[in-house]
């Protein structure tokens, strides 16, 4: 198949893609390259990829729609697998036009385009985020979202309702992914375990946020893409048995389909910081904080859904998982 990739410079997108190239797929990769974080990253994850014969890469924001336009028209594509997206819970506080622009223009734009070219499946990210005040656990794709705490979290949700409506109106196959807390090598400096581990190597204090009381569903990066592709391969579907009396969230009469992808074994913190203090071999300097806004103090993914139309859930643990980011970390910046 063709497949396009968005955001596929970007921590998730350059792992989806170098497994969607290697079973064979053309993959045509779009990213604007912003200075979100650190550009050599997403750069040097772009030359892997460029070794690949049956990959292209286009240099493009999402909300800018002609360039968006344009690639459809040239390359047809088969299915589309949108992951750009300006992230970030607490960035989003700072700089929320920012989310405007990338989260809801660009979606739109690509929605649009899939509508036009007969795009066969659109999958798209979603998050964690969205079950912001939510306290039942654990989080299902069944339960209500409307109360985010971030615009982060609301942009993504927009996301879902943008998505059914397409899917309502034109017939439009989509399938939304939560994911839930992802790490591993390349991962993204803003992200815990690469500022945790950068501090704890360099002997530098690390933030720890509501007291290390908070817990987390982190999620392997391999068991991510793994799901991503299964979903793919599995294009949405009406659900016969949908009622509009009680409206499940997860499914719709329409081709309209919710996932979590998440490792369903949530860690506490203070526990995330052990095990990365094992593997690097020093003691963090901890400062003890409050909650920040935005954030919430758990979450926890039920894949029960995931693991029926699918037949997979996460099962990589977390000692494995951050033992193989810490090695990449000292091997890509030689420390």
């Amino acid at each position: 198949m063709k497949i396009l990739v968005t955001g596929a410079a970007g921590f998730i997108g350059f792992h989806l893609s170098i497994y969607l190239l290697k079973r064979g797929d053309d993959v045509v990769g779009l990213d604007n390259l912003n200075d979100y974080y650190d550009v050599k990253l997403k750069t040097d994850r772009l030359d892997i990829l460029r070794n690949h014969q049956n990959f292209v890469f286009i240099k493009a924001d999402l909300s800018d729609r002609a360039a968006v336009e344009k690639a459809f028209a040239e390359h047809r594509f088969d299915r589309v697998i949108n992951l750009a997206a300006q992230a970030g819970v607490r960035y989003s506080i700072e700089n929320p036009r920012a989310y405007i622009d990338a989260n809801i223009a660009g979606f739109m734009n690509i929605l649009e385009a899939c509508r036009h070219n007969r795009v066969e499946h659109l999958v798209y990210a979603s998050s964690s985020s969205v079950y912001g005040s939510n306290t039942r656990m654990p989080f299902s794709v069944h339960h209500n979202v409307d109360h985010p705490v971030s615009l982060y979290a609301a942009t993504k949700k927009a996301n879902e309702l943008m998505a059914h409506t397409y899917s309502h109106l034109y017939g439009l196959p989509v399938t939304g992914l939560r994911f839930f807390t992802v790490y591993g090598p390349w991962g993204r400096p803003d992200m815990a375990l690469f500022m945790f581990t950068k501090a704890i190597i360099e002997g530098q204090p690390i933030k720890v946020f509501n007291n290390g009381k908070m817990q987390r569903d982190f999620t392997y990066i391999d068991d991510i893409v793994e799901g991503v592709v299964r979903v793919c391969d599995r294009v949405a579907t009406p659900d016969e048995n949908w009622n509009g009396d009680v409206p499940d969230p997860a499914s719709s009469r329409s081709p309209y389909r919710l996932y979590n992808i998440g490792n369903h074994k949530p860690v506490e913190l203070l526990k995330f910081i052990e095990i990365i203090e094992k593997k690097v071999g020093k003691k963090a300097v901890m400062e003890m904080l409050p909650m920040q806004p935005g954030d919430v103090p758990a979450t926890c993914a039920d894949v029960e859904d995931l693991m029926r139309d699918t037949g997979f859930a996460p099962n990589t643990s977390l000692e494995i998982g951050v033992s193989r980011f810490i090695d990449w970390y000292r091997g890509y910046y030689k420390v």
